[in-house]
């Protein structure tokens, strides 16, 4: 079978610029889409204000110095927004909500209840998110004893005492479930998904310092180098957005049915399938598990104990970020998490079920369990080219820092496929709106 790509940005710059002036007019002149835009806005300064309320008990200029020499840790704390590198008491950011999120995903798929739920509309919706947000919180708990025992590993942490580590506990667990409450705010009240929105305001926070750090390090003889680096940067984005916005339509028609002298129905159709089905979730899978041995590594070398320390030292080799198997590990990670993604965000049965009760069908293709095992065909065969995309994004840095030398190149592609396809789905959401409101227009 040939698959076949359609891509909506096939126009001239031209077009693409008066279409954004005339959607930027638009907007302006929506109020109800103003409005959201200024509530997101004002999230997200409530935001960054506690993302610049620090911990107690911290010694914050070793603990930046820490993630400046790691750049694995510089990446996790440009998805923080900073909160890690300044260890605010919202340190945490929505990873326990993500991570929660994911689990109850999965769990969808094993736990029939749960999977019902998922299926129940807006009211089962509901149910899975307060499920979710009880999850969060000993996430939250397992991820704050984690963070902090690796820092006390470091001798980064000035009191050891029992209730003092509780209370961090506490205000930690407490911040991540602020963010989560700031994030659903936005998705009520604001402008796109708010976990989505959080993410990208952290992200584009960091960049002018990230940016800063590579200009500060760069001497003369390396500027060849970082022109060709800001070329294959811009490179990146325009590739980020056509994977994202790359789609395979598989053709659909739906029955004919005739009432009384009226014929209803025969209509062709399609159902788009994305080329990147599951965004950037497998490399948030992936970096979840990457970090373990940067973190194990670390706590390693502190304990004393020689065994020990031969252990905590081949991880250190053997995982940095520029080892080959570093890379080859991160890479096959990445890969299948893909694939595992995919089948999860593309539920072929639900699907074929789905098409099956309405009436439509595939041509040349039975409905029922044909449809699904064609439906599988497809979205594997479809994510193999999604899977190389993302796990050539995820081991971006790692490469630029051998070719380059630059250690400070922590704005990776996976940065840019979050910020690109964040802003790509908000601004579908914010076209939708203006379509709604100016609707005899579009006529």
């Amino acid at each position: 079978m040939q698959l076949s790509y359609t891509n909506h940005l096939a126009v001239s710059p031209e077009t693409n610029m008066k279409r954004f002036t005339a959607f930027i007019k638009k907007v302006t002149q929506n109020r109800d889409l103003r409005k959201k835009l200024l509530f997101t806005a004002g999230i997200f300064l409530v935001y960054r204000f506690l993302a610049h309320v620090p911990l107690p008990s911290i010694d914050i200029a070793q603990l930046r110095t820490l993630f400046a020499s790691n750049q694995f840790l510089s990446l996790l704390n440009i998805f923080s927004g900073g909160t890690l590198a300044n260890f605010s008491v919202v340190a945490l950011g929505i990873n326990p909500y993500i991570t929660a999120s994911i689990i109850m995903q999965l769990m969808g798929m094993v736990v029939p209840q749960i999977k019902e739920m998922q299926k129940e509309g807006e009211s089962g919706r509901e149910k899975v998110n307060q499920y979710t947000r009880m999850l969060t919180v000993p996430l939250a708990v397992a991820q704050s004893v984690s963070v902090l025992a690796l820092l006390r590993a470091q001798g980064l942490v000035q009191s050891t005492e029992p209730i003092a580590i509780i209370a961090m506990i506490i205000t930690l667990v407490a911040g991540a479930m602020i963010i989560t409450w700031l994030g659903e705010l936005v998705s009520q009240y604001g402008l796109g998904n708010g976990i989505s929105i959080i993410l990208l305001g952290a992200i584009i926070s960091q960049l002018p310092t990230a940016a800063g750090q590579v200009l500060a390090i760069t001497t003369t003889d390396q500027l060849l180098t970082m022109i060709s680096f800001i070329a294959v940067f811009l490179l990146i984005i325009a590739v980020v957005v056509f994977m994202n916005e790359s789609i395979r339509k598989i053709p659909v028609q739906y029955a004919k049915r005739q009432r009384g002298s009226r014929v209803y129905g025969g209509q062709m159709s399609h159902l788009p399938v994305k080329v990147n089905v599951a965004g950037v979730m497998p490399i948030i899978f992936a970096v979840t598990i990457m970090i373990v041995p940067s973190f194990l590594a670390r706590i390693l070398l502190a304990s004393g104990n020689t065994r020990l320390l031969d252990i905590g030292q081949w991880l250190t080799l053997n995982f940095s970020e520029t080892s080959t198997l570093y890379m080859v590990v991160y890479f096959l990670v990445v890969f299948f998490f893909s694939y595992f993604s995919a089948l999860i965000f593309f539920n072929t049965e639900d699907i074929s079920e789905e098409l099956k009760k309405s009436g439509a069908f595939i041509p040349g293709i039975r409905p029922g369990g044909p449809t699904k095992k064609y439906l599988e065909f497809v979205v594997t065969r479809i994510t193999f080219a999604g899977a190389i995309f993302l796990s050539t994004i995820a081991i971006l840095p790692s490469i630029a820092q051998i070719f380059t030398g630059i250690t400070a190149l922590a704005i990776s592609g996976t940065s840019v496929l979050i910020v690109v396809s964040v802003i790509l789905e908000t601004a579908k959401q914010a076209e939708s709106m203006v379509i709604d409101q100016n609707y005899d227009q579009y006529r």
